[in-house]
């Protein structure tokens, strides 16, 4: 079904609504339960790698293996388990997710049209759950690269460890620090979908709207802008909905959504024309 929308009023001019913004909250729970999983990982490979070490400096690995071989062990049986704790909570947490920002940004989409005199009914369309099922998908995907990246440097933390003869505190340490580059990696993760799922499903919606202009609105906040990118926000560069903006960067030449790009925070104004 359709989504209606209605004015009280007629007018006969354009109106530029406010603009809908990522949910920082929902961006900070989904990093939350990412960092909460990678931390239960790194503790379960820091606790059997240790036991597996110190082993090795008593003596008691058994004679038909080496420690190199018996801590390679270990890590393959770490690995195994948690490739498959991250997949079995991989679609669980992206649904979450997904749910959240849909949500989310059709309530924002409501106030602010609600704000400016419209009322609109809105229904789970075909679009909006082609939209979800992506995103869902694309998360998936990515909840599962973080123990597919981080064990395999792992191993070779251990194992340069032991061919140079590093004790365990060094190798401790070196764990600990590629911790914190996983959680960082969670963290960008989570600022990088909320832009990119926000932009996806308020797009949708403006669609169904039959709203079929945007103007640019430049974030400011990334540490690195895109030059292209702050020039069309400082212009208010207007741009088509369905299309997307033409972005001129040599690097991208191609029409794009706000949030589209990797880490960009930009965002759209929609142009409501008057109805009479």
């Amino acid at each position: 079904m359709a989504t209606k929308m209605r004015r009280r009023k007629p007018k006969t001019t354009e109106t530029v609504l406010r603009p809908i913004h990522p949910n920082a909250g929902i961006r900070a729970d989904y990093q939350r339960r990412m960092d909460a999983l990678i931390e239960e990982m790194h503790r379960s490979v820091v606790y059997w790698l240790t036991s597996t070490y110190r082993r090795n400096e008593d003596r008691i690995i058994a004679e038909d293996e080496s420690p190199a071989d018996a801590l390679k062990r270990s890590i393959s049986e770490l690995s195994a388990r948690w490739l498959s704790r991250f997949d079995d909570m991989s679609k669980q947490m992206a649904e979450y997710f997904t749910q959240s920002v849909a949500k989310r940004t059709t309530a924002q989409m409501q106030k602010i049209l609600k704000d400016g005199g419209w009322t609109v009914e809105f229904k789970m369309t075909p679009a909006m759950r082609d939209i979800a099922d992506a995103t869902v998908s694309a998360n998936v995907a990515l909840i599962k690269s973080i123990p597919q990246q981080y064990l395999p440097q792992v191993e070779g933390i251990v194992m340069r460890g032991v061919q140079n003869g590093r004790d365990l505190k060094v190798i401790s340490e070196e764990l600990q620090s590629r911790l914190g580059v996983t959680k960082r990696r969670a963290k960008f993760i989570a600022l990088d979908q909320v832009n990119k799922a926000t932009s996806a499903f308020n797009r949708a919606r403006q669609i169904e709207l039959g709203i079929e202009e945007a103007i640019w609105l430049h974030s400011h906040a990334g540490k690195i802008p895109r030059a292209s990118h702050v020039k069309a926000g400082k212009e208010k560069t207007r741009f088509e909905v369905a299309k997307g903006w033409y972005d001129p960067d040599p690097k991208v030449s191609r029409h794009i959504q706000p949030g589209e790009l990797i880490n960009c925070r930009c965002i759209g104004r929609s142009v409501v024309k008057g109805f009479s």
